[in-house]
């Protein structure tokens, strides 16, 4: 008996504790914050949602920036024409799995053929791109997905998140939080819809209406907000010309 408990926590340790271990503490093989200068990004998950998706559209194109959503597959399937116009007016579509399902309850391989191949295949009928970015529900990666999913696509967590998934967070406390935690380089999650697990339907709102406020305070901050394709390429940029300025002062560029 204590044999099988033994073995039972050490696959648990295994599968579940030691890639949340390299991900979420170490950062190891995801992106979650990169080097930039006067760059951010917004992500948005669980959309699209046919009442909140398109208020949020709305704002982003008003203001002129482009975001990166991390669509579930059943809604993308459901609601196209909100996938269709998120591409057409310049966003990025990853893949946050068909439905939101925790991947620490699923096999890698199922995982990936059933949620994260079948999202992409929605998305690429939808667009005609495939999309290559993933961010898991909660992001959490089982030990499978850590190595079978890095092949295909590159995974992508966060640096802030203000919990805008519940009611009781007002507007102005959502906008307070992202202005005092967002720097350059943040990866920034927000949700456009209130439908899974432990959200509150109504929260959308309350992010749309502080969203509002924080993107005049980046404007003014001077950040740009990019996509996250955009903002990974400015990393690399960011990253050459550090390398470039220490080789100047005489220092040897590894």
């Amino acid at each position: 008996m204590w044999a099988f408990i033994i073995l039972a926590v050490d696959v648990i340790v295994l599968y579940m504790i030691v890639p949340f271990a390299l991900t979420r503490i170490l950062g190891w093989g995801v992106h979650s914050e990169v080097g930039a200068e006067k760059e951010i990004a917004f992500t948005f998950d669980d959309g699209p949602d046919p009442c909140y998706t398109p208020e949020l559209l709305d704002l982003l194109k008003e203001h002129g920036i482009k975001a990166t959503f991390f669509v579930l597959g059943k809604k993308a399937q459901k609601y196209p024409e909100l996938i269709e116009r998120m591409h057409r007016e310049g966003h990025q579509i990853g893949i946050h799995n068909y439905t939101h399902t925790p991947n620490w309850i699923q096999f890698p391989w199922t995982n990936r053929r059933k949620q994260v191949d079948r999202t992409a295949d929605i998305v690429e009928r939808i667009t005609g791109e495939r999309p290559i970015f993933y961010r898991p529900p909660w992001g959490l990666l089982n030990l499978g997905d850590f190595f079978l999913l890095r092949e295909s696509y590159r995974i992508v967590l966060w640096s802030v998140m203000v919990g805008d998934w519940k009611a009781s967070l007002s507007a102005e406390q959502l906008k307070d939080a992202l202005i005092k935690k967002i720097k350059p380089g943040s990866i920034i999650v927000l949700h456009d819809s209130g439908d899974t697990p432990w959200a509150d339907e109504e929260a959308p709102l309350n992010m749309i209406t502080g969203l509002e406020e924080v993107l005049k305070e980046m404007d003014k901050k001077g950040l740009k907000c990019l996509r996250i394709d955009e903002l990974l390429n400015k990393e690399v940029s960011y990253s050459r010309e550090a390398r470039s300025r220490v080789k100047h002062r005489g220092q040897i560029d590894l």
